[in-house]
């Protein structure tokens, strides 16, 4: 019995890894204990089917044309339920399950999923998505029937142009019922056909009150979105990936503009595109805290606008 008992106690022994996620965690929670927080919102993190999720995993391991060539380690390649839990230990009080298709014929399945993700998750705020095909307005409409409460828009991945005819009805559902789009729209890490400002330009001028919340700040096309964002009132911005090391070594934020982003502050929204990171995610935090524009910007771009926009 004492070899069984002393391999239990190896195998339940904290690793090096724990110790290091316990690290961050209490790092984490002193950043937003710091700032009087009660914890952050974090509106763009994946969760998705696991074998699709392994594949976008896949995907950034072999380097595949839309990571821009870098090299893209996963940092929090765990179990669906480890990963929430790892958000817990941070202090996340909401956060998103970011699904997107690629194709014609999944946008429904994965809402269908999302449904059930958000059942047995609820601090997941139930998030579903769209792609312009036959029958998106019809279950874009089942979907906020059945409470969702943001929308992921990918046009890198999905290789389709925002503005296009089959979206619009979507689009105008989506305006009138004040349900937030988060989309990635800009050209990084790498450009495709129809991203950065010009399809999204086009897509506010027929529906003004459409809440977009453009993912990764717009990157590299940043001053563009502000432009948009400081033309139309309900247009928002996500951190996500935004002012780290790691997207400052190819497409830097021009620091010209930070009194913009200051300026823009009740409109930007904490994004970290966990678990699918290349770093830490205290990384994003440190990143934030270092554009020097005051607690009260921290505050609110780490928790309150994310709270008011989502009635947390």
């Amino acid at each position: 019995m004492g070899d069984m008992d002393d391999h239990r106690a190896a195998a339940d022994a904290p690793t090096d890894s724990d110790a290091s996620a316990s690290a961050e965690a209490e790092e984490i929670r002193r950043f937003w204990a710091r700032l009087r927080l009660p914890g952050l919102v974090d509106v763009h993190t994946h969760f998705m089917p696991e074998r699709v999720l392994h594949k976008v995993w896949e995907y950034f391991d072999g380097l595949g044309p839309m990571t821009g060539g870098l090299e893209w380690p996963i940092t929090y390649r765990k179990e669906e339920a480890e990963r929430a839990g790892i958000l817990r230990e941070f202090g996340v009080r909401a956060f998103t399950a970011m699904v997107y298709p690629h194709k014609p014929g999944m946008a429904r399945w994965l809402n269908g999923w999302a449904v059930d993700f958000a059942r047995r998750t609820p601090d997941c705020l139930h998030t579903a998505t769209l792609y312009p095909e036959p029958g998106v307005e019809a279950y874009v409409r089942e979907a906020v029937e059945a409470g969702a409460r943001v929308f992921k828009a990918h046009v890198q991945v999905g290789a389709y142009d925002p503005a296009d005819e089959l979206l619009q009805p979507a689009w105008g559902l989506l305006a009138e019922a004040g349900v937030p789009v988060v989309i990635h729209c800009g050209s990084g890490p790498a450009p495709g056909k129809h991203t950065g400002p010009e399809p999204i330009a086009r897509v506010l001028a027929r529906h003004p009150r459409l809440r977009l919340v453009v993912a990764h700040m717009g990157m590299p096309e940043y001053e563009e979105f502000f432009d948009l964002a400081e033309r139309y009132g309900e247009v928002r911005l996500d951190t996500t990936m935004a002012f780290t090391d790691f997207s400052e070594s190819f497409m830097p934020f021009p620091r010209r503009a930070l009194p913009r982003l200051a300026g823009l502050g009740d409109r930007v929204l904490l994004g970290s595109d966990f678990p699918n990171l290349p770093y830490p995610y205290v990384d994003q935090l440190h990143a934030l805290e270092r554009l020097d524009l005051g607690d009260d910007w921290l505050r609110a771009v780490c928790h309150d606008n994310a709270a008011g926009l989502f009635g947390l």
